[in-house]
């Protein structure tokens, strides 16, 4: 009784392994029913995951904003020190000491020229950071239409089939046809999805950066405005 258990159970493992295996194969061959609609959504996949990867950390680059930055360049201009606080900003590499940088530049001009050019940097810091959002949103409204587009390919493939087999239909003369419609909406959906989420994720971080230079710019244009003592 023992010896039948014992070989129930390897018998038992050795199908789970098999049927594992069968899977795995299964999903790939599925995959490879979609067709050659399946090579433009797997470009658009790779295309989406190297601008949120590149994007994010880029983002999260200009994110990192030292705390005492500001306090510093105040004390260097309050101390009329103007080109240490130059030299500070030319040895921060983020959008903010960028910024700062063209506002000491034009000390001595109008106020309203100081800022003018502060926000002019501002905007191109900002082009820069949504350098490929377009394309991340192109990602995320094309691979669903692209997908869907297998899907109608799919379904004349399958009506032609059944058309040209008259009375002897058969189910596996429309898998397919099936194939091609089910596997290439489900790809289209997938890599939409993400390309969704991702790019609104990088919008939400652009925008934190994007409250920091206005919070920087508005922090220079009070320094200025401060009498001297």
């Amino acid at each position: 009784m023992n010896i039948l258990t014992l070989l129930q159970i390897v018998t038992a493992e050795t199908s789970t392994i098999q049927t594992a295996g069968t899977r795995e194969e299964t999903f790939l061959s599925i995959a490879m029913k979609g067709g050659w609609v399946m090579i433009p959504i797997l470009a658009l996949s790779i295309i989406a995951v190297y601008i949120f990867v590149e994007r994010y950390f880029a983002i999260k680059k200009a994110q990192k904003v030292d705390i005492n930055f500001m306090n510093r360049i105040r004390d260097y201009i309050m101390d009329g020190k103007i080109d240490a606080a130059k030299n500070l900003c030319e040895t921060t590499d983020n959008p903010v000491a960028h910024m700062i940088h063209k506002g000491i530049s034009r000390i001595g001009r109008p106020l309203n020229d100081v800022n003018a050019a502060i926000e002019n940097v501002g905007r191109l810091e900002v082009y820069k950071l949504e350098q490929g959002l377009p394309t991340l949103a192109s990602c995320a409204g094309g691979a669903p239409m692209i997908g869907f587009f297998g899907t109608v390919i799919g379904m004349i493939q399958s009506f032609m089939e059944m058309s040209s087999a008259g009375n002897n239909i058969n189910v596996s003369l429309l898998s397919t046809g099936i194939y091609t419609a089910l596997v290439t909406t489900v790809a289209g959906l997938i890599v939409g999805i993400f390309a969704y989420f991702a790019y609104n994720a990088l919008v939400a971080k652009v925008e934190k950066v994007v409250n920091t230079l206005e919070a920087s710019t508005t922090e220079f244009m009070d320094l200025l405005n401060e009498p001297v003592k």
